[in-house]
């Protein structure tokens, strides 16, 4: 037979036993509870966005945004064919002459005179040249004088262009195109070899300087004369000095 004392201890095992089992159920159940509340709030706190690009309501949204876009646009569809604007395009600007001197035409381009188109026949009798007149007075640097000079070349070749005479500048490149470059003293005897240069027909430009650097604005500084015959040129130009 069992003592009281086992019997007792028994007994206090059983009640342990059963109160740990007890405890354990009930934190089961407690996990499970939380659990599910758990994933009961991750339902309720579900983004509305979510909610509202559902499969369900997807569609019916599309649908109503279809129209809605096409009855906003309806209006500017009915002119979708619309009149060509009138043409603004500016003509374009006139190229810029200047005639022999370096005086500006009017607009009507001038004639040329029959003694420079006879002087253009008789091109093919001789040699051509262009001559360059540099002022002393104004006491320019080298380079100076060489850029004056280009700019006097391409002026009058630019104002030949301009008048008609391609057959005299082939003949003067044809001539390899011969340039000098000889001084005056002074603008008085720059303005005379100018004159004698027009009377004797002969191409001339004189360049003004724009004042940029060594000279005032509007300063006359080179005269070109020709292209033409070295023999009229040598009229003009013979008694001046090389530079």
């Amino acid at each position: 037979m069992r003592s009281v004392e086992q019997i007792e201890s028994h007994n206090i095992r059983s009640s342990c036993e059963r109160r740990s089992s007890g405890k354990r159920s009930a934190r089961l159940d407690a996990m499970d509870r939380r659990s599910k509340n758990r994933e009961k709030e991750k339902k309720d706190k579900q983004p509305w966005l979510s909610a509202v690009l559902g499969l369900g309501n997807f569609v019916p949204g599309f649908l109503v945004g279809l129209l809605l876009g096409a009855f906003i646009d309806f209006p500017k569809g009915l002119n979708f064919i619309k009149p060509s604007p009138p043409d603004e395009t500016p003509a374009p600007s006139q190229k810029k002459k200047f005639s022999f001197g370096g005086r500006r035409p009017s607009n009507s381009r001038p004639s040329r005179p029959a003694s420079i188109q006879s002087g253009a026949a008789e091109v093919g009798s001789g040699e051509l040249k262009m001559v360059f007149v540099v002022r002393q007075d104004l006491k320019m640097g080298p380079g100076k004088i060489a850029s004056q000079c280009a700019h006097a070349a391409i002026g009058a070749y630019e104002e030949c262009v301009n008048r008609g005479h391609r057959l005299l500048l082939r003949k003067w490149e044809d001539c390899g195109q011969p340039k000098i470059v000889v001084t005056c003293k002074s603008q008085h005897e720059m303005n005379e070899l100018k004159a004698k240069a027009e009377r004797a027909n002969l191409p001339c430009f004189v360049v003004a300087d724009a004042g940029r650097t060594q000279v005032a604005a509007g300063s006359q500084t080179v005269l070109a004369i020709g292209p033409g015959v070295k023999s009229h040129v040598d009229t003009i130009t013979r008694h001046l000095r090389l530079l």
